[in-house]
């Protein structure tokens, strides 16, 4: 039998600890690249006057935003300690911790998980509030290298966002391996939290920097572009500097803190379900493997990031370089997982190839992902050159053929990720010998290990993801500090950062791409997660079921209780899918509200000739204004992520629950995707327009009709891109990860289909209060917070 780390082989012990060893090694190759980068040159005066304020501005908004979530954070870490403590005692932690009365090991497994939660929201808090730093301190260097080389400025964007990947990696591998050191089997209490911790402080970082963002971005650009007729991250845009504030508050701290919350929620359902498959075989290879796994894409990322590199002077291809280091990350973690594989898991029911196989499946998917996505958003794709010709006859049929791309891509993505989890099924559903549940099992953490696999290269995709705001800063820098010098030197550079904050944009796609897909295997993992819970408290409560046995339990659960055909599992369903169009609507509008304040502004300060140089433009108004517009929406985008699970679970039960999970990821992952390339192709598009010689009478470049269709579609892909498809990602997993803390509760108090007591609808009309109450917050009208007059 075997409790914790003492009953494991030596060899797997010191591998446990080399896993730790390689996560501190990973932090270390994070803070070697952070000092190189605060070596290169940092340009002119001119140059550092915008960066200051960028810097400034990004520090504020992130000091704001703490101030606005510690409470939340304190009252669900009383919540996240009570999920534990007021139901039965786990049968995991009670054999953990045999010996020590029932109250006791209640304590241990409440502050396990109260204090992992608070462990992952830190985490999650450092990843994006460290990458943000480390890409505002680079942006201004790549500025400064442009000038000198292609290569050059290539490698500083790059290696900066290596520094936020390998922190997404040291920091998720280290919390989930020693949070499994320390609790053993009882490992998934704490590890919940964990990734609960980590998910949360995501959507935060990814709502708020979203709204900031993209409301800066679509204002600067509907008075400066399109009214004005000036260029982009022109000095005499009073927004422009909050727009530059916002693609690292946004792209780089939101979209860290998302994918580190992917790789934290893929380690605790990868354990979860390695614990099931133990207590079926009695092999613990099952348990150890998705760690052993993890340490070797984080040596693998190292590797591969290193070999980003181009040695051209004037015009590389960016996009060859980074898919170049990524292909030497994958082949490597491929090779070396067929090892492992073939070492380690021979033992196991199946073989060692079926493990291999998933993992591997997994990278292909992440790489298949990264393919479909470049197609439909790179900018010398036939999708985007679509778009740019849509340019030519208008706004409307530039966004008629946004739509189309994103609703397009949205099928093929999610056809990609349902043949990887059915190829995921085919392989652990084969294993003979295994009656109904067993197999059921085995298919389930084959999934999960798709999971792992996709994410062993998030060190690559985190730096591919914050490669793109930090070129996309540094082209602004240099637009505003070069404003009206022509010497050949500059239009250069100029042309540099174009071509960089074009490969940018489909970084960055990418990356959403790759993290949208993580979150559906994810949140089918956590689904599978949540029943085996359900099933488990279900044994110790009802009568008829403990007589059946744990097997019996999960077997009715799983073959009969959740199934569509239950008029009440396909309300649950209807209203999990439905709810992500209800948070997209609130993010959308939040961005317009935002936004509208920003146009009114910029207007107000061109009237008194800030566009003549009669006034200089007030930068700090249109920050003000996007950091507190933001943090007005935080709180009531995130309760409908957390109260919505617990009212449909305590009103209608654990089936309907069940299908208001599936519901979600299905309506989620076909959202997500569609908003995430719609913008992506319109921002390229306008990207491919701007590239152009400019020639009115053709019509053609900047300035001319074709330019301010394009722009129209990027303004309207603006919010849809940045702001609520990425947060959909958190989304999905915050309300996975909310149904597998309370699945025990519910059971609790709404077992075998028994009406509740007055105590639960008294629960059920707060929290449909509670939702009433973040509708309503949501509806209110926009305010310019800043004015004193």
């Amino acid at each position: 039998m075997w409790y914790g780390i003492a009953d494991l082989r030596p060899f797997e012990q010191y591998a446990l600890f080399g896993v730790l060893l390689i996560a501190v090694l990973g932090l270390l190759y994070a803070l070697l690249l952070r000092n190189q980068v605060l070596r290169e040159d940092m340009g002119t005066p001119a140059m550092l006057k915008v960066w200051t304020a960028i810097k400034e501005g990004a520090n504020a908004y992130l000091k704001r935003q703490l101030k606005t979530i510690l409470p939340l954070i304190g009252l669900l870490t009383v919540c996240l300690f009570l999920s534990v403590y007021i139901v039965p005692v786990s049968h995991d932690a009670a054999e953990r911790f045999a010996g020590l009365s029932a109250d006791r090991i209640k304590l241990i497994a409440a502050f396990g998980r109260a204090g992992a939660f608070i462990l992952g929201a830190v985490f999650s808090l450092l990843v994006g509030q460290l990458g943000m730093r480390i890409a505002v301190d680079a942006n201004v260097r790549v500025a400064a290298a442009s000038k000198r080389s292609f290569g050059d400025a290539l490698k500083i964007a790059y290696r900066a966002g290596t520094v936020t990947g390998m922190l997404t990696d040291g920091l998720g591998l280290f919390g989930g391996t020693i949070i499994f050191i320390i609790f053993g089997i009882a490992a998934p209490d704490a590890l919940l939290g964990f990734g609960f911790g980590g998910t949360l402080l995501a959507l935060f970082m990814r709502v708020g920097g979203g709204i900031y963002t993209k409301a800066a971005d679509v204002g600067a650009d509907l008075v400066g572009k399109v009214e004005a007729g000036i260029p982009e991250d022109d000095p005499r845009n009073p927004a422009v500097v909050a727009d530059l504030v916002g693609d690292n508050v946004g792209d780089c701290a939101g979209m860290a803190a998302d994918i580190f919350e992917s790789y934290e929620v893929t380690i605790v359902s990868g354990l979860i379900l390695g614990i099931s498959l133990w207590r079926i075989t009695g092999h613990h290879e099952w348990i150890v493997y998705p760690l052993l796994v993890r340490g070797i894409g984080v040596l693998c990322s190292i590797i591969g990031t290193y070999a980003v590199k181009d040695s051209h002077r004037t015009a590389g291809n960016a996009m060859k370089a980074i898919f170049k280091g990524y292909s030497i990350s994958a082949a490597i973690s491929i090779v070396i997982f067929g090892a492992l594989a073939y070492f380690y898991m021979s033992a196991v029911p199946g073989g060692w190839w079926r493990p291999f196989a998933v993992t591997t499946i997994g990278i292909l998917l992440a790489i298949s992902i990264d393919r479909l996505t470049e197609y439909f958003t790179g900018t010398g794709q036939k999708p985007v050159q679509e778009v740019k010709k849509a340019t030519t006859t208008g706004s409307a049929t530039t966004i008629l053929s946004g739509l189309a791309v994103g609703m397009e891509s949205a099928v093929w993505t999610t056809l990609v990720i349902a043949a990887a989890i059915f190829c995921s099924v085919l392989i652990f559903g084969t294993v003979e010998g295994l009656n109904a549940v067993e197999k059921f099992t085995f298919v389930l953490y084959g999934v999960a290990m798709t999971g792992i696999g996709m994410l062993t290269l998030t060190g690559n995709n985190v730096a591919m993801d914050s490669f793109g705001p930090i070129a996309d800063n540094a082209n602004g820098i240099g637009e505003m500090a070069w404003h009206g010098a022509e010497d050949k030197d500059t239009q250069k550079a100029r042309q540099i950062m174009a071509d960089l904050d074009g490969v940018g944009n489909t970084t960055k796609a990418i990356t959403k791409g790759v993290a949208i897909g993580s979150a559906v295997i994810a949140a089918v993992a956590l689904f599978a997660s949540y029943m085996v819970d359900v099933s488990n408290v279900q044994v110790v409560l009802n009568t008829l079921w403990e007589k059946a046995g744990e097997q019996k339990a999960l077997e009715l659960l799983s073959q009969v209780g959740i199934v569509v055909s239950n008029p009440t599992v396909f309300v649950g369903m209807l209203i999990g899918a439905a709810l992500p169009w209800l948070f997209s609507s609130f993010a959308i509008n939040a961005v317009n509200r935002a936004a509208g304040l920003i146009v009114l502004e910029v207007r107000r300060q061109f009237k008194l000739g800030v566009l003549e140089g009669k006034t200089q433009p007030d930068y700090t108004r249109a920050v003000g204004i996007s950091t507190l517009a933001a943090q007005k929406e935080l709180i009531v985008l995130a309760t409908l992520g957390i109260v919505s699970p617990i009212l449909v679970g305590l009103a209608m039960g654990v089936e309907a629950l069940g299908g208001f999970l599936a519901g979600i990821i299905i309506s989620g992952q076909l959202l997500a995707v569609f908003m995430s390339n719609a913008g992506g192709a319109w921002d390229n598009a306008k990207k491919v327009v701007e590239d152009e010689p400019s020639d009115p009478a053709a019509n053609t470049g900047k300035g001319s009709e074709r330019h301010k269709a394009s722009v129209v579609g990027d303004t309207v892909g603006d919010p849809l891109k940045d702001t609520a498809g990425p947060a959909l990602n958190p989304l999905i997993k915050v309300v996975n990860m909310v149904a597998v803390i309370v699945a025990p509760i519910i059971v609790n108090y709404h077992n075998d289909y028994t009406p509740l007591s007055k105590t639960g609808w008294v629960f059920v009309i707060m929290m449909l209060a509670i939702l009433s109450w973040a509708i309503l917050k949501s509806k209110t009208p926009a305010q310019d917070f800043t004015r004193k007059d």
